[in-house]
């Protein structure tokens, strides 16, 4: 469980410090569909916006899990690429971190991956449009978790690394809890939080120890041997 720290800590902060990317992407749905446009009150409102949301947590969990599974199968198929995979996992998340702190981009042409997927699940998001309801709430959020995004596919990388369906699955949820907050308060009409995410030293300083995690996953082995 202890090897998996780093990934799941790395994960959680992407998903908090990248979510100003999120409010981007998905600040209109999460604004105008997620809640419906009828209720007055945030308290009425807080029920759609977080439904919503765990949805698009359900989606990356699912993805998690499949990835994961993969991951499974490589180890057990070939078991000395377990040091090798461990590696690039840690070197994926000194990517995410430097995404987060300098704006790196060299994981965003992962992004173009899902673009073909999307255009066949987008008009079902649209039939779920607009969210009257709880249910059809959960079911955009679980359609919306598919949006193709470089930093929920950089996160899917590294869950897929874990080379284990469950550690794949808490992966991606530790990143979909650290985007909820942002995500709730922009669905909820505040966009406070996703400015105080987009300071520079915030996201230096926490994009930092992202890569240090990395730095970590890398040596994670030897340091359980001197333990």
């Amino acid at each position: 469980m202890s090897e998996i720290i780093p990934a799941l800590t790395a994960a959680l902060l992407a998903g908090l410090l990248g979510s100003a990317h999120c409010v981007g992407m998905c600040a209109g749905i999460s604004g105008l569909f997620a809640v419906n446009a009828s209720i007055a009150t945030v308290r009425q409102q807080l029920p759609f916006a977080f439904t919503y949301n765990i949805g698009r947590v359900l989606t990356y969990a699912l993805l998690g899990i499949i990835v994961g599974s993969f991951g499974s199968v490589i180890v057990k198929a070939s078991p000395a690429m377990a040091g090798g995979i461990r590696v690039l996992s840690g070197v994926i998340i000194i990517l995410v971190g430097l995404k987060i702190a300098i704006d790196l981009r060299l994981l965003n042409p992962i992004e173009r991956m899902g673009g073909t997927l999307w255009a066949r699940i987008a008009p079902l998001a649209q039939s779920l449009v607009p969210v009257t309801n709880l249910p059809r709430a959960l079911g955009l959020g679980i359609v919306w978790g598919w949006l193709p995004c470089g930093l929920v596919y950089s996160v899917l990388l590294i869950a897929a690394t874990s080379a284990k369906s469950a550690d794949g699955a808490m992966i991606m949820v530790a990143f979909g809890i650290g985007t909820m907050p942002a995500m709730l308060m922009t669905g909820l009409g505040a966009a406070q939080l996703a400015q105080l995410l987009r300071r520079k030293a915030a996201r230096v300083g926490l994009g930092s120890l992202v890569v240090l995690l990395g730095l970590l996953t890398i040596a994670m082995p030897l340091i359980n041997r001197f333990a």
